[in-house]
């Protein structure tokens, strides 16, 4: 695969992204409509009335994807110029499943201060800020600080993704098994950016913030550590438990969001009944899939694979996230949206799959059930379902800045979109004075 990947990549034209035009530019007459003397028209209307810029350029339907390099997939701090196949890959995925553009941007900064200062100039440029691949702790004090000081969404995928998807499945999966939220004893196999996520996002849905036990690479967070960073502080247990094997008895939920092959067999049969196992570590999950459903049949799995069930992907989220934050104008992505997110996903994974989406994963069917707890990637009624339930949590929080048309009317604009997105660009008609 190493070959065909670098082959992919380097032929040309080099890398997966590229900017084309979106207005004729056929003659001359289109041009001096593009730039001198036209384009000054736009420019002094928005000089007037700044919010104009979402009419008369593409901002509202621009975000940008800034990394620095620090966290980039499983291969860690590789600097940013390494980072950027990675960026304009998550670009591709924004233009397929939503419509929407990106400039990828890797800053070679990792002071998080300056980091901060950076992002924050480009404001005028984006409709939304998409922060990736940035190492914890930093991350969070640099989503906070930006989330705080611009006015348009900023997102850090890494945190927040993981989340929205796995609060996705642990919905549909209490509904298959008969439990409730507030019962579970839930086990967190890291503590970077997406475990504190998922761990936050879980008690928003009824799970009790004593009965989450997290771990990092020393161990169990009990009240035994000392030199715990200010974000593990509010998962500190009073437990003697100090290893994952000490505290996996009993447990309802586990969820790996940290390295392969450190949950056994041994460790899964003494789950509770029924339980629930997101396995998240990429490529290799904290335990492989036939193992652990080999230790317990009546276990519900989800991995982070495309060859298993229940793959939690983040492109299931982020795409369709930004798009519905995009087109309301949302300030921010508040939790509100998030779980609207989530919800949306749950709800869409009991409705019947088409038979178009069972032949794109080579199924027959594919039917809400243990091996089928959320969405495929390559369902593409995902977009028509989540962005419109973003963007009504938006108006609902009162975070938008733009008026919502309702469901029907916004379903037919997503639609438009994608029909826009296969068709060639063709030349207008212009009238002249």
């Amino acid at each position: 695969m190493k070959n065909h990947a670098l082959e992919y990549h380097s032929r040309f034209p080099k890398g997966k992204t590229k900017v084309v035009p979106t207005k004729p530019t056929e003659n001359s007459y289109d041009l001096s409509l593009a730039y001198s003397p036209g384009v000054a028209y736009p420019c002094l209307e928005i000089e007037k009335q700044p919010d104009l810029v979402y009419e008369y350029t593409n901002r509202g339907n621009l975000v940008g994807i800034i990394t620095n390099g620090t966290a980039i997939l499983g291969l860690g701090n590789i600097g940013a110029s390494a980072g950027k196949p990675v960026m304009e890959g998550k670009a591709v995925l924004f233009k397929k499943f939503a419509g929407i553009d990106v400039f990828d941007i890797e800053i070679n900064e990792t002071d998080p201060e300056k980091f901060i200062t950076i992002v924050k100039a480009l404001e005028p440029t984006f409709g939304g800020i998409n922060l990736e691949d940035i190492r914890a702790p930093e991350c969070f004090h640099i989503e906070k600080t930006l989330d705080e000081n611009m006015k348009i969404p900023v997102f850090h995928d890494d945190q927040h993704g993981t989340a929205i998807i796995s609060t996705a499945a642990l919905l549909n999966s209490l509904t298959i098994t008969g439990k409730k939220a507030e019962n579970l004893k839930v086990v967190i196999n890291g503590a970077g950016a997406a475990a504190i996520s998922i761990a936050q996002m879980l008690t928003h849905i009824g799970v009790k913030h004593e009965s989450i036990f997290m771990l990092d690479s020393r161990g169990v967070i009990n009240h035994k550590r000392t030199n715990l960073h200010e974000s593990k502080l509010p998962f500190v247990r009073n437990t003697d438990a100090e290893t994952l094997a000490d505290i996996f008895p009993g447990t309802d939920l586990f969820i790996g969001v940290s390295v392969a092959n450190v949950v056994t067999e041994a460790m899964v049969k003494t789950m509770a009944e029924k339980p629930i196992m997101f396995a998240l570590a990429n490529p290799d999950p904290e335990i492989p899939y036939p193992d652990a459903k080999r230790a317990r049949p009546d276990l519900i799995m989800a991995t982070g694979r495309s060859d298993y069930p229940n793959q939690v992907n983040n492109v299931l989220g982020f795409p369709f996230i930004f798009r519905g934050a995009l087109d309301v104008r949302a300030k921010v992505v508040n939790m509100e949206m998030k779980l609207a997110a989530a919800y949306a996903l749950s709800e869409l994974t009991k409705i019947p799959v088409p038979i178009e989406v069972c032949q794109a994963y080579n199924e027959v069917e594919i039917r809400f059930g243990e091996d089928y707890i959320i969405p495929k990637p390559l369902d593409e009624r995902v977009l028509y379902h989540v962005a419109p339930a973003v963007a009504e949590a938006a108006v609902k929080t009162g975070v938008n800045q733009v008026a919502y048309p309702g469901r029907e009317a916004y379903v037919k604009f997503l639609e438009s979109i994608m029909a826009q997105q296969k068709e060639p660009i063709s030349a207008l008609e212009i009238e002249t004075d």
